[in-house]
């Protein structure tokens, strides 16, 4: 390689070469041994050899871990990677590599800018540099430690998880280096002793453009790196891990209520859980023998002195006692099961009760280890609320969505909790009648229409006319006939009541019905004003940008469970308005862009194409600039975003945008062979149906 005066050329034979030794499995120490006889002399004499191994192959490039590996120890610790050599390693090369890329990592613009790969393999040469070093070696470093711990902060408050790991790993290795018996372990779900300094890259497939988009078949937890709850960060804010342990229900028999019984609201649905603890009693008690009998246990434990909850204003008040624990607790456990059972009370308390639930602290109720069951419980209530008393509760949490006095973990559950009322709303199952008539009157034989059909039980003997003698006009006939008695039971006597079937008979059928277009407006009109205004604690623009970005995905969904209806076409044109906005769709967070990205799709897949191709015809401003705008802006990200997921969910939706052309094109041609102005959009959606939005209709 001296004979080679270009420098980058060089580069180049180097780079392909890492490459190819990569491709054939070749292990550390043969890894090593060749760069070392290719390019151990130039190395050492040539500056600009050096640049491109120290600076080039170990901020800039990237390449696989095993040739990070051979990097490392020819350009850094210039010795080979068995266990002898490894004793006189060049320590001051190694702290001069690990205080550059340090101060590279720890920059905020960096990980907002850099692409994930660039990142996760920065990461990886800076915690291979690290195992390496020890406490004397880390202290030589200039201003190693305050970086390090910048770098790690600004990770920690990313919404990826991704980020978040590589932040977890720096911290787990530099904590090894302070103190080797206690390492820390800032995500619990990862403590294994090898890190996987690939980050899942080198197994990774890529998915097909056609599923980015597809959140109904996919669920949300197993796309991390996307969306990220309100439990998630708070979980990260209290640093605690609780388990949720689902028993399944098995079905109990029907019983007969008393009519008389006075019965308690908040029981309605715990009847299954009494019947399976009975039932598990019984055989247990028919299983035992005599000899295993235990006398009863007559300690006094209180249980009959305990509060139960039965109207929702006693929960309201338990709910703002932070100081009775217990009181906290039961209200929780309660919640749900009476506000589905939707009281008259609910309507006037529905504001307040979804302040309580809000601001509620969860971990401080609750026993630790409990946290995520009790969070799971205030969820399900809140969403209970949103469903049954829509109007009410949504003008409380829009107030507390921008209100200073609720921290950012829990503005994110009031999202996550208005996208899970808004896809339960939009798939509510509706129990219908489905009527059949009948003719009073049928001819089925010659016998007269008020003579009984011979039709019984095998046995039965025919019908046979009662004479009547009290008159002798008879205005009505009277029959009888004999039926057989069932084998194994005693005859006795039995009054049977007779009666003119119903000409209409119904049969139950379980549908599904939108209900959630009548709310859109009253979801998503409120949230999206104010969101570009800074107030005392909330940022969106800045600090805040997860809650932005939860705030664009819920818009989102709400957008998709209102497809195809005359409340999409109306709320398209604000929601546009707001992604066209310079700082949300520049933003230099991915995760908000990600969210544009995913608000526009949910756009083109809510409208519909005779909407689309009337705003064409009529000359509808906002519709067609918005959507040109989602195509151009996407032909942009697809080709020059940093972020690999931005770029996906781009093509995915320009292949919808092609598509919605592609239906409003066909619509409008439909439509100029008859009248070009006359255009039905929803044929089969009521004209009179309102839009409820909150306190507007009162």
């Amino acid at each position: 390689m001296e004979a080679v005066n270009d420098s980058h050329s060089v580069e180049r034979i180097a780079e392909e070469l890492l490459h190819q030794l990569a491709a054939q499995n070749v292990n550390d120490v043969e890894g090593y041994w060749i760069l070392w006889m290719l390019f151990g002399r130039i190395y050492k004499r040539q500056t600009s050899i050096r640049f491109t191994f120290v600076e080039k192959f170990l901020l800039w490039k990237v390449f696989p871990t095993s040739c990070l590996r051979w990097i490392i120890h020819f350009a850094v610790l210039e010795c080979a990677p068995d266990s002898a050599s490894l004793k006189s390693y060049n320590a001051d090369g190694l702290s001069d590599t690990v205080n550059r890329l340090v101060v590279a990592w720890s920059r905020k613009e960096f990980v907002q800018s850099s692409p994930t790969e660039q990142q996760a393999y920065v990461t990886a040469a800076l915690g291979l540099c690290l195992e390496k070093m020890s406490k004397k070696d880390l202290d030589a470093t200039k201003d190693a430690l305050h970086s390090i711990l910048q770098g790690i902060s600004c990770r920690l408050e990313s919404p990826i998880y991704l980020i978040r790991r590589m932040a977890s790993t720096i911290a787990l290795v530099f904590s090894r280096i302070i103190d080797p018996q206690n390492p820390l372990y800032l995500d619990d779900s990862y403590q294994e002793e090898t890190i996987d300094w690939n980050f899942g890259f080198g197994n990774r497939k890529e998915v097909p453009v056609t599923k980015a988009l597809d959140n109904e078949k996919t669920d949300e937890k197993e796309r991390p790196s996307t969306i990220e709850s309100g439990k998630e960060i708070k979980r990260r804010e209290n640093n605690g891990i609780g388990k949720i342990s689902k028993a399944g229900k098995k079905e109990t028999a029907f019983n007969f209520i008393d009519p008389d019984e006075i019965i308690d609201p908040a029981t309605l649905n715990i009847e299954s859980t009494i019947d399976e603890d009975e039932s598990d009693a019984s055989e247990d008690s028919e299983t035992s023998s005599n000899s295993s009998l235990q006398p009863y246990d007559l300690t006094d434990d209180d249980a009959d002195l305990k509060r139960k909850f039965s109207q929702l204003v006693d929960v309201v008040g338990a709910l703002r006692k932070p100081d009775d624990v217990e009181g906290v607790e039961k209200a929780l456990d309660v919640a749900e099961k009476l506000i589905r059972a939707s009281p008259d009370e609910l309507k006037y308390i529905a504001g307040d009760l979804a302040k309580a639930l809000v601001q509620v602290r969860c971990s401080d109720a609750t026993v630790e280890g409990e946290e995520e069951s009790a969070e799971e419980k205030r969820e399900k209530a809140l969403v209970a609320l949103l469903v049954t008393s829509p109007i009410e509760s949504l003008d409380s949490l829009n107030k507390l969505l921008y209100s200073p006095n609720v921290d950012m973990s829990q503005r994110v559950m009031v999202l996550d909790v208005m996208i899970d009322s808004a896809k339960e709303l939009a798939s509510a199952r509706v129990l219908k009648s489905e009527h059949r008539s009948t003719p009073l009157v049928s001819s089925i034989s010659d016998e007269p229409w008020f003579v009984p059909r011979n039709i019984g039980p095998i046995g039965a003997g025919s019908w046979k006319e009662i004479s009547s003698t009290e008159t002798p006009l008879n205005w009505s006939y009277s029959y009888e006939r004999e039926l057989p008695s069932k084998a194994g039971k005693i005859k006795r006597g039995k009054t049977r009541r007779w009666s003119t079937r119903s000409a209409m008979q119904g049969i139950q059928i379980e549908r599904s019905q939108n209900n959630f277009p009548q709310y859109a407006a009253a979801f998503m009109l409120p949230a999206m004003q104010g969101y570009d205004k800074k107030r005392h604690g909330v940022d969106l623009l800045g600090r805040d940008f997860v809650v932005l970005g939860k705030l664009i995905f819920m818009l989102g969904i709400c957008m998709k469970c209102a497809a195809m209806h005359p409340e999409a076409s109306v709320l398209a044109s604000p929601l546009l308005d707001m992604l066209r906005s310079r700082e949300i769709f520049q933003h230099a967070e991915a995760y908000v862009r990600r969210s544009v990205l995913f608000a526009a799709s949910c756009v083109l897949m809510a409208l519909h194409p005779s909407y689309v191709a009337s705003a064409v015809v009529e000359g509808n401003i906002g519709i067609s600039e918005g959507l040109e705008w989602i195509r151009t802006w996407a032909l942009l990200v697809a080709e020059s975003d940093t972020d690999s997921e931005c770029s996906t969910l781009a093509m995915a939706c320009l292949q919808l945008h092609a598509e919605m052309a592609l239906q409003a094109s066909r619509a409008l041609e439909s439509s100029s062979t008859t009248n070009a102005k006359s255009i039905t959009l929803f044929p089969n959606v009521s004209k009179n149906r309102p839009i409820k939005i909150s306190y507007l209709n009162s």
